[in-house]
């Protein structure tokens, strides 16, 4: 849908500039945008490097351990059927410090990671008959042999997107850097703005997932 949506919006500008006879300047801007498509993206490749570089030298140094097990409590109110030592609990803490950090690309990884690990412990719970979440008794003999709860998200997982997705901030690189490389005085004056509205996108996706979660136990 949105091939179809970018298409029509350039071929009506193309139309549009070739009626008032300004097809020079649709040439001009394509050539300036081009430019600095590529002046932002050697930017943000350098931030990138720097800030994914500075997450390894902390993930060897054994600080993201030590920023894991510190959001135990955390993991544990919100995943409260989450073991807090287990893989999953430790992707989603991985994913939850570069999203605070502002790391979206760093993030990714550890989210996939987390989703998948997320899937194998709701599998080994079905299995071993102490999933809160899957039925062990499925009316139909094709849902015994498929279990629909196994092929849809579960709670948890619906919790971490949803995080994830609300993205508490406490430096948001890659809005600083946007603005820094678009002449901004004060790039960094963002922070603020960004910290407030993403705490409260955080709280309203917290007291969301907990309601949701109380009534998918009923």
């Amino acid at each position: 849908m949105l091939n179809y949506l970018w298409s029509s919006m350039i071929l009506a500008g193309t139309l549009w500039a070739a009626v008032h006879g300004r097809l020079d300047d649709v040439t001009q801007g394509a050539l300036t945008a081009a430019k600095e498509a590529v002046a932002l993206c050697v930017t943000m490749l350098g931030v990138m490097s720097l800030w994914t570089g500075v997450l390894e030298i902390g993930n060897s140094a054994g600080l993201i351990g030590q920023l894991s097990k510190a959001m135990r409590p955390v993991l544990r109110f919100l995943f409260p059927d989450l073991a807090p030592d287990s893989r999953a609990a430790e992707h989603i803490s991985v994913n939850f410090i570069a999203n605070m950090l502002g790391l979206g690309w760093a993030a990714t990884p550890a989210g996939l990671k987390a989703m998948e690990e997320l899937k194998k412990t709701e599998e080994s719970r079905y299995a071993a008959g102490t999933s809160p979440y899957c039925s062990q008794t499925p009316p139909t003999p094709e849902a015994r042999r498929d279990p629909p709860c196994l092929t849809t998200a579960t709670p948890e997982m619906c919790t971490f997107l949803i995080l994830n997705i609300s993205s508490l901030q406490l430096i948001p690189v890659n809005i600083i850097a946007y603005r820094s490389q678009y002449g901004s005085p004060s790039p960094a004056a963002i922070t603020g703005p960004c910290l407030a509205a993403t705490a409260a996108s955080t709280l309203a996706a917290v007291v969301f997932c907990r309601v949701m979660g109380r009534r998918s136990r009923r």
